[in-house]
This record gives C-alpha cells, sequence and structure tokens, in this order.
C-alpha cells in the first residue's frame, strides 16, 4: 500500500506529452551493451526535455514483487543520475490513455498482457519488453515488471553515451525496440566461501551488474582453503587451523551456531535481507550456495564426527548423523533466501563413492523441495554409478572437462544444464596457477574463441570440439553463469579489485548471454563494445564501484596544507589512479600508533607505513623517523600501489601480497588500493601531517 502523499495520483487522464524536436538520430540507436534484437524506425525523433515525469499505470501499478511501480521509483533515481540536466518529480500514477499531451517530458511504464516474448529454445519469458518512441510519445512495456525493468536500462544506455559522446540533450530516434534474451540464465557466480565481502558490496555489484541485463548473482556461500600439507596425512591435524568459513550468520540460540565462529565475516539476517531485496529491485535473483558433501571443512571443524576419514574437507555421507545435520543447516537458513532455486554444490566428491553421493543429491533436491518449494542446483561431477542417476529435477552447472559430465550428453538425456565451463568462464582472485585463468574473461576467446574463429555464446562449451557444443535453441539449455573464485583466500585482493576483474567481464558476457553469437544481426561487434563498454561503465547508476569523486579544481581533490593531528575531509573515498602526497612527523612518544588516513574502502596506519582493507594488513615496511618531517607520495593504479619516499624516484617501494598457491609455491602479487581520503588522523595518532595532496592520476 502507497500512501498518497508519497505518490501522486494524477487526475488528467493522459499517456505521454514529451517536446518534440526535429531531424532524426543518425540511422537509430546507438550501439549499447547488450544489444537490442530489433529496432523499427519511423519518421522524427525526440528529445528529453529539462523537465521530466515519470508516471506508472496504476492497473499495473503493484503488480509483481518487486512491483512495476518498485521498479518504477528506482528508474527515476536511475535516470537523475544519468541525464543530470533533467529535474524530476516524484513518481506518479495514471490510468493509460494513448494520444493525450500532459505538456512536459514524460516516460510511461505499463504491462501489457497481450505481449509475448520467448528465449532462444521457443519458452516464453517475462523479460521481454518494447519501447515505443513518437514525436510526442515514449512508452515503456512487458508482459511483466522485470521485462520494462530491463526496458528502462535501454534508455539510460542510450542517453549515457550519447550524453559521453559530448552531446548536450538526448534525443531518441521515433521508432520501436522490441527486445528480449536468448537466454533464461545470465549470471555470474563470486566466491564469498574463501573471500569475505560485506553484504552492502555485493549488493553495489548487482546494481552494477544490472545496467547490463544480468539476471543472477550465484552466491558460493562456503568453503575452505586448499592446502594438502594441512588437509592430508595420518595424523595431520592441521585442518583444523586450515581457513573455512560459512557466511550466514545463525541468530543467537541456533542449533547451528558453532558453524561460524568468525561471526565478524558472516551476514546477519537483516544484512542479507537487505542485500537480496537490493538485488532483487534492480531485476537479479540472488542463488545461495551452501557447498557439501565436498568443500566441507568448515562443517568437519565444527563437528569432526561427520568427517570422511583421511578427508577432512569431505563430508562421510554414510554416517548416520551426516545427513541430517546437513538439513539442519539448510532448514535454518532456507527461510532466508526469495530464489526459486538454489544450489546445494555437490562438486569434487569422491568417484569411489558415486552411489552414496548420487543418493545424496537426490534425496537433498526432495528435501528443499519438500521444505521450501525450491529445486536445486549442483556443480558437474562424474558420478561413475552402473546402478543410479541423479534426477532430471535437478539442473546441473557445468564447468570442467573431463571431470564434469559431458554436458551434451546430458542435454540429450533430459538434464537442465547451466554453462559455466572453465576455458571461457573462470577468474581467480589476483592470478592463478600458472596463470591458468585470466584477471577479466578473456576478450579473444569471447569474441572468437568458438570453433571456426566465432564467438562464444551460452552453447558453446568446447573451443576446439565442434561435437561438444550444442544449438542456441537446445531445449534443456538454460543459460550461463561465469565464477569468479577466491582460491587464495581474502589476503589477495582488496573487495575492489575484485570489482576490477568483474566489471568489463560482466559487461562483455551480458552480450554475449542475451545476444548469443551468430544468432542476430544486430549483435555487437568487438569493436561496437569496446567503444560503448568504457562510457557505459562510467555512468552505470546506483553505485560508485569506481570510487569516482569531483574535484575541487583541475585534478586536484584534496589541498590542504595543515599541520593536523585529525581533520575530517567528507571524501570518503578516491578510486585509482590518484597521486596522495603529504609529510608526516609521528610522535616520538608513540611512533606507531594510530592512523594516518582513513576511508571507506582502505586505512593508512603509521606503524610500517600499512595499507588496511577487507580487514587485512598490509604493511610497506618502512620505519618513519619522529625528529623530522618525512615526504610520502602514493601512487596507485588498478593494477599497484607504490610509495616514493623523500622524493628518492628511483627507489620506489610496491605493497605486495604473499599468496600461497595450494601449498606448492608462494606467489607475489601487487595490490591497488583505494584513497584512503575520508579523515586524517585517528586512533590514538598524534603527530602531525601537513603538505596533503589527492590528485587524480598516478
Amino acid at each position: 500500500m502507497y500512501r498518497k502523499s508519497q505518490q501522486m495520483v494524477l487526475k488528467a487522464v493522459f499517456l505521454l506529452g514529451l517536446t518534440a524536436c526535429s531531424g532524426v538520430l543518425g540511422a537509430g540507436l546507438e550501439p549499447q551493451i547488450p544489444s537490442v534484437a530489433s529496432f523499427e524506425p519511423s519518421n522524427g525523433s525526440f528529445e528529453i526535455s529539462p523537465i521530466v515525469q515519470i508516471v506508472v499505470d496504476n492497473k499495473y501499478a503493484n503488480h509483481g514483487s518487486p512491483s512495476l511501480l518498485d521498479f518504477g521509483n528506482t528508474f527515476r533515481d536511475d535516470l537523475q543520475a544519468v541525464i543530470p540536466y533533467v529535474t524530476l518529480g516524484p513518481v506518479l500514477l495514471s490510468p493509460s490513455v494513448p494520444g493525450i499531451a500532459f505538456g512536459k517530458t514524460t516516460i510511461y511504464l505499463t504491462l501489457d498482457t497481450t505481449l509475448q516474448y520467448s528465449l532462444y529454445n521457443g519458452k516464453s519469458t517475462d523479460e521481454g519488453y518494447d519501447i515505443h518512441v513518437s514525436q510526442s510519445s515514449v512508452t515503456i512495456s512487458g508482459s511483466a515488471p522485470r521485462g520494462v525493468w530491463w526496458g528502462t536500462r535501454t534508455l539510460l544506455q542510450q542517453a549515457a553515451l550519447q550524453l559521453g559522446q559530448g552531446k548536450k540533450t538526448v534525443s531518441l530516434p521515433a521508432g520501436r525496440i522490441t527486445d528480449s534474451p536468448g537466454w533464461e540464465i545470465r549470471g555470474f557466480m563470486l566466491d564469498a566461501g574463501r573471500h569475505w565481502f560485506e553484504a552492502s558490496f555485493l549488493g553495489d555489484l548487482c546494481i552494477y551488474a544490472s545496467f547490463f541485463k544480468i539476471n543472477e548473482l550465484h552466491l558460493h556461500a562456503s568453503d575452505n582453503l586448499w592446502n594438502p600439507a594441512f588437509l592430508y596425512g595420518d595424523g595431520n591435524e592441521g585442518w583444523k587451523h586450515l581457513y573455512a568459513a560459512f557466511r550466514f550468520q545463525p541468530p543467537p540460540g541456533s542449533p547451528v551456531t558453532g558453524l561460524v565462529p568468525r561471526r565478524n565475516e558472516s551476514w546477519p539476517k537483516q544484512d542479507f535481507e537487505q542485500m537480496q531485496q537490493t538485488c532483487a529491485k534492480h531485476g537479479i535473483t540472488v542463488v545461495p550456495e551452501i557447498d557439501t558433501p565436498g568443500h566441507s571443512l568448515v562443517i568437519n571443524q565444527w563437528k569432526p564426527e561427520l568427517m570422511e576419514n583421511g578427508a577432512p574437507d569431505h563430508l562421510n555421507l554414510s554416517y548416520p548423523e551426516t545427513i541430517p545435520t546437513i538439513k539442519l543447516i539448510w532448514e535454518q537458513f532456507l527461510p532466508w533466501f526469495s530464489a526459486s532455486e538454489v544450489s546445494i554444490g555437490a562438486d569434487e566428491y569422491d568417484a569411489a563413492l558415486a552411489n552414496d553421493y548420487i543418493s545424496f543429491v537426490n534425496e537433498m533436491s526432495s528435501y528443499i523441495s519438500s521444505k521450501a518449494g525450491k529445486s536445486i542446483r549442483i556443480w558437474g561431477t562424474n558420478e561413475p554409478s552402473k546402478t543410479m542417476s541423479v534426477s532430471k529435477d535437478i539442473t546441473i552447472q557445468h564447468w570442467d572437462f573431463p571431470d564434469d559430465d559431458i554436458p551434451v550428453q546430458l542435454l540429450q538425456k533430459g538434464y537442465r544444464v547451466i554453462n559455466s565451463e572453465q576455458v571461457f568462464l573462470y577468474l581467480d582472485g589476483k592470478t592463478s596457477e600458472d596463470n591458468q585463468f585470466p584477471q577479466e574473461l578473456n576478450q579473444d576467446l569471447i569474441w572468437a574463441g568458438a570453433p571456426g574463429g566465432k564467438g562464444w555464446a551460452p552453447n558453446i562449451f568446447s573451443p576446439t570440439d565442434p561435437t561438444n557444443n550444442t544449438s542456441p535453441d537446445d531445449p534443456n539449455l538454460r543459460g550461463s553463469i561465469f565464477a569468479l573464485w577466491n582460491d587464495w583466500g581474502n589476503n589477495a585482493t582488496t573487495a575492489l579489485e575484485i570489482y576490477y576483474q568483474l566489471a568489463r567481464s560482466v559487461a562483455v558476457f551480458a552480450e554475449k548471454t542475451w545476444s548469443g553469437s551468430d544468432v542476430r544481426q544486430t549483435a555487437l561487434t568487438r569493436a561496437q563494445f569496446d567503444t560503448a563498454y568504457p562510457i557505459l561503465n562510467a555512468a552505470a547508476p546506483g553505485q560508485n564501484l569506481n570510487r569516482v569523486v569531483k574535484p575541487v579544481h583541475g585534478n586536484v581533490v584534496l589541498d590542504l596544507p595543515g599541520p593536523y593531528t585529525s581533520l575530517s575531509t567528507h571524501v570518503p573515498s578516491v578510486g585509482p589512479p590518484y597521486t596522495l602526497s603529504f609529510s608526516v612527523k609521528p610522535d616520538s612518544k608513540s611512533p606507531s600508533t594510530g592512523l594516518l588516513f582513513s576511508g571507506i574502502d582502505s586505512k593508512l596506519h603509521v606503524a610500517n607505513l600499512t595499507f588496511e582493507a577487507t580487514g587485512q594488513l598490509y604493511a610497506l615496511g618502512y620505519v618513519l623517523p619522529t625528529d623530522r618531517y618525512t615526504s610520502v607520495s602514493i601512487h596507485a593504479t588498478r593494477e599497484y600501489t607504490y610509495a616514493v619516499i623523500d622524493g628518492d624516484e628511483a627507489n620506489p617501494r610496491y605493497w605486495y601480497t604473499l599468496m600461497d598457491i595450494w601449498g606448492d609455491y608462494m606467489a607475489l602479487g601487487n595490490m591497488s588500493f583505494a584513497a584512503p581520503s575520508a579523515s586524517i588522523g585517528g586512533d590514538g595518532f598524534r603527530g602531525a601531517v601537513k603538505n596533503i595532496m589527492l590528485t587524480l592520476g598516478a
């Protein structure tokens, strides 16, 4: 129910009143990400004037969850962010009466239940939309609210691309856009089991990905680091101390409280549900994963009696209390999850126990269906049983040849399949063993890595063997999810470094999972993508993961002569590239106490010039003298951060991290930090900082 004080209901009956302008916007639409399926131009064009009104059809305003009105309110905020010159009032409600002008630029959102949209496999989808633009009207319609939402993303991208090319106002060519996705599932997976992320950061990732019509966040929420020296061997107790985590925080008194010893690295129900709601309000479903019976060290650290003998990261499925315990865990958290599907993981288990594994997977499918009305997904695993098989009610998420079942064979047998093939779709935080995976999705593979030099799409599993690929219209191919793993733990990356790896990957993946390759004539070329992406990345509304700030003049963000012991700047954080220069003199009695700078993403401690980010410490190893001022100039890009001390540019000092690569060797990695610009001093700092200059550019 919406109060009339919050939502004004129009008494006048109208559809759209728009300020028309003469001329046509080039030959049609700007190439955007993802590309639209079709655009039929008509005569003329339409200019968005400085005063804009968003109107939602009151007949359908409360349809859906989120509702059409919910999406309309979010669209209003986004439109203001993307087109700064417009002035927007509250979202209004009105009946739909086409052709009556209101007298100002108005965008009308409505549902049309006669509209029908299909995926490439012929199945219906509620994610399609139409945009009708005449010289005096614009209407975004769909068969369901989420389709209308994707239509608003198209309008915003058209505006952003024009303004990003230097145009002063936004004009839309008259005509009709009709668009819908090729596949049902277009998602990205984030490994939050091995690396902690705040729920607010996950929400921002959803907001960003939504701009490119991604519709799922697969949240891998339990796992452990893998180091054979800690896990295996007679008498080895190292597994008790190896990092493992479960991210859903049980309430006080829960029977599974002992499952989460790191409560400061877990999501309370309120935080998780708020993040889940943020994602939903941007068209994205959060699909949670609790991984068992492999990758289960965190459960065995809690209840060692459930462990498979000799494999502390595996559960013993034949032990009487194992499956009841897993069901108990799911029982605690199923009420949190709004998605109609969840993942139970179920990959990389002992092939010799195939029947136990299959029986477990099928039992969990039945349990979760009866308990919460949800279906399940599992990672593809080759289970060599001759007497049992995984239920076809379960979706298989393919990830690897040859350890996984062959996906085309699964499809032919009637299994529903999601493509997460690692050759195309795996990333790893910061680095990977022997550089197996790229830092972002490999553009060469995505655009030309399929057999015959063609582009990748969800129907492509193999880059070399066409017989292991299927057609875009395969009835059981649901779509695709790309994955970013965090095999090296919390200290390998900051949260923002993870975003840097995801940012372009999300966009190119969105194009290929919406449009495919060699299906639509309107699909983007690589050159078109490369032109549009930087503009759209910078314009994506609702979040500021790039940590962009407006300089006070030129490229200067802060210019503070000082000296200061403490000061608040009201600049929360500045993303790289930047240069932060200052002079510092620690207190002689407490030279290692306190903070020099702090912000929402990082802190810089006076002790050893140590950066802190995502709860981890990264020392430069430089001890500041207390008898004089030392000049420090910090230079940061998205690839590294280094300091020049007392002007010694010939000897820059870099901030590094050490990563344990599966117990085989230690790898050195550069760290990129956002500038900790919100405040100077703090946490007991008693020295002085002066000549502070923060500028954009490294």
